[in-house]
């Protein structure tokens, strides 16, 4: 049984089909990515596996704007596309949106703590912040500055980190290079390696096809709300149509 497994996934806003019956699957330990040209639907995808899209269905009913979402998505067997977004993040599936969102006037540390609100059990937050700084050691010397003053990678880190301080049974990471510098990109990727080698199942979304081949046991292809491809990197680099007309390399 895959740890996630989305089955025929489609979600329109008004009358635009962002997504058309996507399907796939993350099995317990793996790290996936998924890749594919800008408006694909890939942010969409996170977004209504870890509930937010039917967050918005909610709040705009009986509004001029009709969101439509459907399929299934289960998490470690159980069905979760019916339940709201914080029930999901309870169940261990963490979604780090793209655009890092800190909240910008808390410091670092607050901002962290903010991620383990769920929690009732104060000596796992501990342990939870203190690894969270030692993968971030930036963070560490940060953690009494106001979030907002940060620099973009810092901010990713930031929510990247704040990620981790609930229990995380799977990351999904979207898009977490968008605009970062080549040296803090690599800081955040070697960052994600070690998440995931500490034991934590990934889905990351990322434009920096080349790196994510690297890092991901296997890989999705998204284009138009549909999936085109799936493999290692290399089957999908060998593959010339697939690598010159939506991978972009």
């Amino acid at each position: 049984m895959p740890l996630l497994e989305v089955k025929n996934l489609s979600v329109r806003y008004d009358k635009a089909q962002i997504l058309n019956g996507v399907s796939l699957a993350v099995d317990d330990g793996e790290f996936v990515g998924l890749v594919g040209p800008n408006g694909a639907g890939k942010s969409t995808l996170l977004r209504a596996i870890s509930g937010l899209v039917r967050f918005e269905e909610r709040m705009k009913r009986g509004t001029a704007g009709d969101i439509v979402l459907e399929g299934e998505v289960r998490l470690a067997g159980e069905r979760i596309d019916p339940l709201p977004a914080h029930e999901i993040r309870m169940r261990g599936l963490v979604h780090c949106p793209e655009r890092r969102r800190p909240f910008r006037e808390l410091s670092v540390l607050e901002n962290l703590l903010a991620g383990a609100f769920l929690s009732s059990n104060k000596a796992e937050t501990k342990r939870r912040l203190e690894r969270a700084l030692a993968l971030f050691p930036r963070l560490a010397e940060r953690r009494s500055q106001v979030a907002g003053t940060l620099s973009g990678g810092e901010q990713q880190m930031l929510a990247t980190a704040r990620s981790l301080m609930f229990d995380a049974r799977l990351l999904a990471i979207d898009e977490p290079s968008l605009g970062l510098a080549p040296k803090i990109r690599e800081e955040l990727f070697a960052a994600i390696r070690k998440i995931h080698d500490g034991g934590v199942p990934v889905l990351l979304v990322e434009q920096e096809v080349g790196q994510v081949f690297k890092m991901a046991d296997r890989n999705y292809v998204l284009s138009q709300g549909r999936i085109i491809g799936e493999g290692s990197g290399a089957s999908l680099m060998a593959n010339e149509t697939l690598r010159a007309g939506y991978l972009g390399l």
